[in-house]
């Protein structure tokens, strides 16, 4: 079975309209804090401003990484820049990672000496965020399950929810009671619940960075199905990985009975691959046939 280049669009391509439309409301956003921040003279809105800039940059690699991929496939390229996808959740992760950290240190210096806010502005505009962030949410909630590129900017604009509704909390609670606590309180919670959830996606973008088996995915099953073709046996050297999200891609070798002729061959491979691709979403399979006494390796996978 010759490698052919992969048909199948990746996951992020079905969502990039709605990347584009949470990209604008977030750019928007961040413009209406810039300017209400400078205007009431609020630092935490500032802040927040400054976490929102991260988020637009995270958004615009998606978005770009996204357009990359779908350019033409070339000699040189035969995979195409499918890829970026995954660099793009790599390098959101980083952000986001940072963005938590940064949170942290800033609520555990705000403990130390808690700042005046003007917390009835900083409330209003932290609702308007909170809209923007929900319906943020909504348009890439489906995404985020299928594409890691979209996961990425998907948990960039939860980690926006959280802040909105810390800022929301801690507004009111200063407003009513004057306690400027609750600032930093807030804003450690948001750190702290962003963290495990942003290393769980970097870990997810090195796994398909470094070619390892997609999780879920049981090699010895997809051996069984091969061997259990009539006239196939002895599926070695299998290495199935992820392309990017949405494309998986298989190569390997089986032994075949001398016995089947080309037109034999080639049918039971193209059975096999529907088969292939129906059980496991393996979207792009070279499968090399050998025939009987001419391999004697074992399976091995990565």
């Amino acid at each position: 079975m010759n490698p052919t280049p992969p048909q199948t669009a990746s996951a992020t391509g079905r969502y990039n309209k709605n990347l584009r439309i949470v990209f604008g409301l977030t750019f928007t956003y961040f413009l209406v804090e810039v300017v209400v921040g400078y205007w009431t003279n609020s630092l935490a809105l500032l802040s927040d401003a400054a976490h929102m800039l991260t988020d637009v940059i995270g958004l615009a690699l998606a978005l770009f990484a996204n357009w990359m991929s779908r350019r033409p496939i070339t000699a040189r390229r035969s995979f195409g820049f499918y890829r970026l996808e995954i660099l793009s959740a790599f390098v959101n992760a980083l952000i986001l990672i940072g963005i938590s950290l940064y949170i942290l240190v800033e609520a555990y210096g705000r403990f130390r000496n808690p700042p005046t806010v003007d917390s009835s502005n900083m409330t209003l505009v932290a609702f308007v965020g909170l809209l923007v962030n929900v319906l943020g949410i909504y348009l890439l909630r489906q995404g985020a399950k299928d594409s890691l590129n979209v996961k990425g900017a998907f948990l960039e604009v939860v980690s926006d929810l959280l802040s909105s509704i810390g800022v929301i909390a801690a507004g009111l609670i200063m407003t009513y009671t004057g306690w400027y606590y609750a600032d930093p309180l807030f804003s450690a919670i948001i750190g702290l619940f962003i963290l495990p959830r942003t290393l769980k996606l970097m870990m997810e973008s090195v796994n398909i960075l470094l070619q390892g088996t997609p999780d879920k995915l049981d090699v010895t099953a997809v051996a069984q199905l091969i061997n259990a073709v009539p006239g196939f046996g002895n599926a070695h050297d299998l290495h199935i990985w992820t392309l990017t999200s949405g494309i998986v891609v298989m190569s390997g070798h089986v032994v075949t009975n001398e016995t089947l002729t080309t037109a034999d061959l080639t049918a039971r491979l193209e059975a096999l691959a529907g088969q292939l691709n129906t059980q496991f979403n393996i979207n792009h399979i070279a499968l090399q046939p050998e025939r009987a006494g001419q391999c004697t390796n074992s399976l091995t996978t990565l």
